[in-house]
């Protein structure tokens, strides 16, 4: 049976859009339609897509600076290119640069559904059943977060074992689950541990199980975690802490499939996926020996690096809200919720902490205010003697206009998503009035009711 999937078509000729709709949609297909590549990235932020096909060459963002930014924003989603006659060359090149094919005009209907259904085939688990298993466990409307979700979706419906890095508090364990979820494995167990929260003989213990009399206290033999998640998925977290001396015996492990309890003279194989998870950078541990170089390797073959909350600031309001409803149905009562002013101030805070100190300050919000609607005094009470973080300034020199323009952007959709869409909040935030941030959007081709709820 043929992939169906979600596709994005950008052209700036209405009537071959037209025309690639009908075919598109003809053959199963969902087709989202843009006509320009600054129209295409706003689509995708806020309606992920499984293809884009996009003319070589339009006005504006052409389809070269539409792949660049794709490949930078989207790494996995595959790009298949629209060329005329004598821009083959172009396109070829463009193939070289990441694009997965082209097609030339006119168009082949066969050739067009052909291609799109190798690029759905090499996308992993279909778009719908993907977004049913993440959106259970994370709430994001982030760029960035939704561009690693795109790479776990291809990676979890695989055996390859997976590095997760991130600060702590950004979600490394919730983002386990949703790829065991997503995995043939699914079904099995999932089976969780900190690996810097024991002393290393317990470890040891906990991972590979132990005979019965191995060690004092050892009154009944146990099979440990590897064996516990048989057929499933092991999460090692905080792997950047395991003591030297074990890792080479998690290696074994890794290397030959199989375990040894502790005070047994046998070994017993064990089928289980690992991912594991640090805050540390592990390439500095390597280099200070504090890390086997061997072990990195062996879990880092696909290594997946969680955004901080102060990255995705766009989703501390749904964050929030989720965390206000989570509680409410805990306790049985009617969901509290934030004044404007307050939800802005939460909107705006750095976080150091992440989505975990999020949580902390909603649920002691929602414990020390009496009635439904919580103030910014309240937010301000829980943030007290938190600090403050200077932005980070980085990435390769472009021309200075080109800079400008794209910082401004950047920055009017950020304001877009906190404010969800609302102008005149949006425009209070950049301290401008209406008319001059409107001027402002037009003049980036932002339209705010994509960022609308």
């Amino acid at each position: 049976m043929k992939r169906r999937g979600h596709i994005l078509l950008v052209d700036d000729d209405p009537s071959l859009r037209r025309l690639l709709t009908l075919r598109l949609e003809g053959a199963g297909h969902i087709v989202t339609t843009a006509e320009s590549g600054a129209r295409a990235l706003s689509l995708l932020e806020q309606h992920p897509a499984e293809c884009v096909i996009t003319d070589l060459r339009m006005d504006g963002m052409d389809g070269l600076g539409l792949l660049e930014r794709l490949s930078q924003a989207h790494p996995t989603l595959p790009v298949i290119l629209i060329t005329a006659h004598g821009t083959i060359p172009e396109a070829v090149a463009a193939t070289q640069a990441g694009a997965l094919d082209f097609l030339s005009k006119p168009v082949d209907k066969e050739a067009l559904l052909s291609r799109v259904e190798q690029a759905l085939a090499q996308g992993g688990l279909p778009a719908d059943a993907w977004e049913s298993i993440w959106t259970h466990r994370i709430v994001t409307r982030s760029p960035l977060m939704r561009a690693r979700l795109a790479d776990a979706r291809l990676v979890a419906d695989t055996d390859t074992s997976v590095l997760i890095t991130g600060e702590s508090g950004t979600g490394k364990e919730v983002m386990a689950r949703v790829m065991h979820e997503a995995s043939p494995r699914g079904r099995q167990p999932f089976v969780a541990i900190n690996c810097g929260a024991m002393p290393e003989q317990l470890l040891e213990s906990e991972l590979f199980g132990h005979e019965k009399g191995a060690f004092t206290d050892a009154k009944n033999a146990q099979p440990g975690l590897f064996r516990s998640a048989e057929g499933g998925t092991i999460f090692l977290d905080e792997i950047g802490d395991m003591p030297v001396a074990l890792q080479v015996k998690l290696l074994r492990v890794l290397q030959e499939r199989e375990v040894r309890p502790v005070g047994s003279a046998r070994s017993i194989a064990v089928d289980v996926r690992v991912i594991s998870a640090t805050h540390r950078d592990l390439n500095a541990s390597v280099a200070g020996h504090a890390f086997r170089e061997d072990l990195y390797y062996r879990l880092a073959v696909v290594s997946l690096d969680l955004p901080s909350l102060a990255e995705r600031a766009e989703d501390v309001a749904p964050l929030a809200r989720h965390f206000l409803d989570h509680l409410a149905r805990r306790a049985g009562r009617r969901a509290k919720v934030y004044a404007p002013d307050a939800m802005e101030r939460l909107a705006t805070y750095h976080w150091p902490g992440n989505i975990r100190q999020l949580s902390n300050v909603v649920e002691q919000n929602v414990a020390l205010t009496r009635g439904q609607v919580i103030g910014v005094s309240a937010v301000e009470k829980a943030l007290y003697r938190q600090g403050s973080d200077t932005p980070n300034v980085g990435g390769h020199l472009k021309p200075l206009a080109e800079a400008r323009d794209d910082f401004v952007r950047d920055y009017l959709i950020q304001l877009l998503r906190i404010a969800e869409g609302n102008v005149s909040r949006s425009a209070r935030m950049a301290q401008r009035n209406r008319t001059e941030f409107y001027k402002l959007l037009n003049r980036h081709q932002i339209d705010p009711a994509d960022y609308k709820l």
